[in-house]
């Protein structure tokens, strides 16, 4: 009774959690399955961070005990983390639950549900956990790196500090001995993650110069930096190393000084329009993404029109919005007056057909030039179906589209080609012509290979 299945949810940081998990259970001899039908425990790897997320967890949990009654039922994440006893309580279906305070102590949790006890296990949130990766939850060639845990930022909306408390950054050498076995397994894509990358001690300059310092062919991406503490000395090691993407994921939130002060933050809307004024002024190929939350408590139709104008303003290249989730215990639970569900969908419904139109637009620039593309999937042709079964398509990313949260690029080959058939194949970059913008994708032609995927390689790779 040691066989496992993880059902992982959430963003980018609670994956590489997920990934520890795994780790750490096959080296206390449990056994990891990707058939949720074998499993004798099923872990689901939770989100807490929204009341949308968190009831996609909560229905993971009684859709997984319907259709596997017999196995035991562990709840991991942030969820777990933060309403562990009123889980287990009110959730009969729980077998356990399990905090992400310390991921090492997973396997002692489940030693103890093994013995038919429901069990809690929450630890502090103390330092950053870390360790070895050997299945990672990502298309082949990309991984995560999480280089700081939980977050002091004490955004008047935001959850994450009651959850995975104050920011910890990890140490620069275990940050780059774990990037350079990633980079030894063949991975070609390095995202570098956290709450907010721009407060990583001693330094975000600091750590990108170490790895600059390292050989290889791959590249690195920078996620999440909050826009009041953005350090500026890290564009001239950008500027220096092509292997740093020029990819900006700027959490603005709001365009609004009112909103954004009662946001808690410092910054204001001509501050940020200079910020992405500044950064284009550097890097002028740079790609911008951001996300904006909608009903936030106080918000106007003047505020939100305030937001559309300084959309329109930054024009990035992508961005995402969320209506405002009220979450207990946070600064803005009580704050009045209240926007109704439907207006605040409303208003983010007006953003995202405002960003549609400024990434359509600004996609443009990339036809008729050439990119390497990350090939994540391979379009099988039906022969019975298809009118021309000697063109082969695939999807991929380039430079400029973060995993899952961006456009793709379909990529057309010759499957009569013997040479461009071996050539596109998932976790292989490849060079494409972009030949034309497909809404928030786009569609291009194979040229030539550019780094092929190592066929030895002790890294497995889980997209599901």
């Amino acid at each position: 009774m040691n066989k496992f299945y993880i059902d992982q949810h959430g963003c980018a940081k609670n994956q590489t959690d997920g990934e520890l998990l795994v780790s750490y259970l096959e080296k206390e001899g449990f056994s990891h399955t990707f058939n949720a039908d074998e499993a004798d425990f099923i872990l689901i790897n939770s989100c807490g961070f929204i009341e949308s997320a968190k009831k996609e967890s909560i229905d993971a949990i009684y859709s997984v005990k319907s259709a596997y009654p017999e196995v035991k039922i562990i709840l991991t994440g942030c969820l777990a983390q933060r309403y562990a006893q009123m889980l287990l309580d009110s959730m009969p279906e729980l077998d356990g639950v399990f905090g992400n305070g310390d991921l090492s102590k997973i396997a002692e949790l489940m030693k103890s549900v093994k013995t038919e006890k429901r069990t809690i296990l929450t630890s502090p949130q103390e330092g950053v956990c870390g360790g070895e990766r050997k299945k990672l939850f990502n298309f082949k060639g990309s991984a995560f790196v999480k280089i700081t845990e939980g977050c002091s930022n004490h955004c008047s909306f935001c959850a994450i500090p009651l959850i995975r408390g104050e920011v910890r950054s990890r140490d620069i050498e275990e940050v780059i001995n774990e990037i350079k076995d990633l980079i030894a397994g063949g991975v070609y894509e390095i995202n570098l993650i956290g709450q907010d990358l721009a407060v990583y001690q001693p330094s975000l300059a600091v750590l990108l110069e170490r790895i600059s310092a390292l050989e290889g062919d791959f590249v690195v991406r920078l996620l999440y930096i909050h826009p009041d503490h953005f350090k500026k000395d890290i564009i001239p090691v950008m500027q220096k190393d092509k292997r740093f993407l020029h990819y900006f994921d700027i959490p603005f939130q709001s365009g609004d000084d009112k909103i954004i002060r009662a946001m808690n933050r410092t910054g204001s809307q001509q501050q940020y329009i200079n910020l992405v004024s500044y950064i284009r002024s550097e890097l002028p190929d740079c790609m911008i993404r951001t996300t904006f939350l909608t009903g936030f408590p106080g918000e106007t139709e003047e505020c939100a029109e305030n937001t559309c104008n300084f959309l329109k303003a930054i024009t990035p290249d992508w961005s995402g919005c969320f209506p405002y989730s009220r979450e207990e215990d946070t600064p803005a639970y009580d704050m009045k007056p209240r926007v109704p569900k439907k207006t605040a969908e409303r208003r983010a419904t007006v953003l995202e057909e405002i960003q549609t139109s400024i990434t359509e637009e600004r996609l443009k620039r990339f036809v008729g030039k050439t990119v390497n593309v990350l090939i994540e999937e391979i379009i099988e042709v039906d022969e019975n179906v298809a009118e021309d079964t000697s063109e082969g398509l695939a999807i991929g990313r380039g430079w400029f589209q973060a995993p899952e949260v961006d456009g793709c690029i379909v990529i057309r080959y010759d499957r009569d080609s013997s040479d461009e058939k071996s050539a596109v194949k998932v976790g292989n970059v490849v060079s494409v012509n972009i030949l034309a913008t497909t809404g928030v994708d786009l569609d291009g032609r194979f040229v030539k290979m550019i780094k092929k995927f190592p066929e030895n390689t002790d890294l497995t790779f889980i997209s599901e």
